[in-house]
């Protein structure tokens, strides 16, 4: 009875264990999914074919460019420039490996700064049409991804997609500043000393007018 007992046991318990070991050696087989690489496309004012970046080749540049279109660091506007104030638009498609996903309008030179459209259509998605103000590097990050534009006072420093701005050096003329502050403040000298002379003055015909009267 015994032996019986415990032959049932066995069996139960190797019945059991079997396809757990199966599940066990058949967890390491099970690849966990990838995660597509990030890429950009960007077509636009003086670009004959699009401008396909990857993350697998330009991952600076395709960080950077996204970075110009991510919409939770940019200010929102309740709406956009003039259509004449716009200038050159580069529509910059999000992708992850082939797969589009989120499309912007960059507007790097408008008036007042640059900006960033968000249409309502997405690839996959239909979200509220936005604009928002660009980031001030737009232009410079679009420049050295590739895009025929040229640089300006706008440009950044501290590699692809910095923040801070920079004035060209051709720009600073500290004599001509220093020439035109005096100018200035020899103006304003000039200003006081005839606002001066014109009080001066009606303050003496006051006083020859009262004189006159009190004889």
């Amino acid at each position: 009875m015994v032996r019986r007992f415990r032959r049932l046991a066995a069996m139960v318990v190797s019945g059991i264990a079997a396809p757990l070991l199966a599940l066990t050696l058949a967890e390491p087989a099970v690849a966990a999914p990838k995660t597509p690489p990030a890429g950009v496309d960007i077509t636009g004012h003086g670009l004959g074919q699009p401008l396909r970046l990857r993350a697998e080749s330009h991952p600076d540049h395709v960080v950077a460019v996204i970075e110009q279109v991510n919409h939770r660091g940019l200010v929102r506007q309740s709406g956009g420039p003039k259509k004449a104030e716009l200038g050159p638009k580069y529509t910059v498609v999000v992708l992850a490996g082939d797969v589009p996903k989120q499309t912007y309008d960059l507007y790097p030179k408008a008036v007042g700064g640059p900006r960033v459209y968000r249409p309502a259509k997405q690839p996959d998605d239909k979200v509220t049409a936005s604009w928002y103000l660009g980031r001030v590097s737009m232009s410079e990050t679009l420049r050295t991804a590739g895009v025929p534009l040229e640089r300006t006072y706008e440009a950044v420093t501290g590699g692809v997609g910095g923040g801070e701005r920079i004035i060209p050096e051709e720009a600073l003329n500290p004599a001509e500043d220093l020439n035109e502050a005096f100018g200035d403040l020899q103006r304003l000298l000039l200003l006081n000393v005839a606002v001066m002379l014109v009080i001066t003055v009606g303050l003496a015909g006051i006083a020859l007018l009262i004189r006159r009267r009190t004889r």
